[in-house]
């Protein structure tokens, strides 16, 4: 069995929106989400824009302070004091690969910034072999290492950002929209190193993506948000071929198909109706609003989450 590396227990980010003169409104943006992720694995999150993927993984590093609900490292708890010694252990790769980096420092010094923050080498020959090494380790030349980061393309500052986040050594990794920016191309190459990278070094990932077929090819498990919560989740290749929730049915029936016979006979599920404000949830289910199967119990009362087989997880009634 393996070893649990993370795990999120009810976790909850409100942001406190100005909604009058003296009133605010918690803008609840993660509601109540858990999940676990396994050593050397990797979780899939998905969802439309504004559903709270990437707050989900600012929130478990504590980038955000979390509302509510916890979240743990090995058993032990993530917070304010210990994160100063779990950011070894949990890194970061962000969407924009420029605005993530220092355009006053070079690439020599924004890979080794962490080297020296948490005095990993003990000289600095040390460290400008440590920084050649993880430079070779992903794909740059190591001669361009004095050189800013406005001097290279998209993939290659990407890859100056893995670099980075990989050069304390750590076990977990949140990839929040890491190749969403990159052209197709560049991405194949990124995705086929986060995955040279995590058999090489024992990585667990959370994958944030809007593209569904990377997701699927990066992760063992995919979990699916809407609105703040996780309304399905399961493995990859059962999610694929049985959908339960009628939003992930939507987002799966969306998903391209290369073959122009199986496109034309696959049927595309619209949604009907705009997403609802998160500062105004419907009450009851969420999703009810934009739900073809909706009923007067999915007004009144929130569906739990409950396991369909199979490690299957879904929060709907009427499945």
């Amino acid at each position: 069995m393996s070893e649990v590396l993370v795990e999120v227990k009810n976790l909850k980010q409100y942001f406190p929106i100005k909604t009058g003169l003296f009133k605010t409104t918690p803008l609840k943006a993660v509601d109540d989400v858990s999940f676990v992720i396994n050593a050397g694995e990797t979780l899939g999150l998905v969802g439309e824009s504004g559903c709270g993927k990437t707050t989900v993984g600012r929130s478990m590093l504590h980038l955000y302070k979390p509302t509510g609900g916890e979240v743990l490292f090995r058993g032990e708890k993530v917070d304010a004091q210990s994160i100063k010694h779990l950011c070894r252990e949990m890194q970061m790769v962000f969407q924009d690969p420029y605005s993530s980096l220092n355009p006053r420092m070079t690439v020599a010094d924004i890979i080794g910034e962490p080297l020296d923050i948490h005095h990993i080498c003990a000289d600095k020959n040390e460290r400008k072999e440590k920084i050649k090494q993880l430079m070779t380790l992903v794909g740059l030349n190591t001669e361009h290492a004095r050189r800013y980061a406005h001097e290279f393309s998209g993939g290659q500052r990407q890859r100056i950002g893995i670099a980075r986040a990989i050069a304390v050594n750590p076990s977990f990794i949140v990839c929040d929209e890491s190749v969403s920016a990159l052209d197709v191309s560049i991405q194949a190459q990124i995705i086929n190193m986060f995955k040279e990278l995590q058999e090489r070094l024992g990585l667990a990932y959370l994958f944030i993506a809007h593209d569904i077929h990377v997701v699927n090819h990066m992760s063992r498990r995919v979990a699916v948000m809407y609105m703040g919560k996780i309304v399905e989740t399961g493995q990859t290749a059962e999610l694929a071929k049985n959908q339960i929730h009628p939003y992930t049915q939507s987002l799966y029936s969306a998903v391209p198909i290369p073959d122009p016979k199986m496109s034309r006979q696959r049927r595309r599920i619209i949604l009907e109706g705009d997403v609802p404000s998160p500062l105004k949830l419907p009450g009851g289910c969420s999703f009810r609003t934009r739900c073809r199967f909706a009923t007067d119990r999915c007004a009144a009362e929130a569906p739990p989450f409950t396991d369909r087989g199979g490690g299957h997880f879904v929060a709907c009634w009427n499945k």
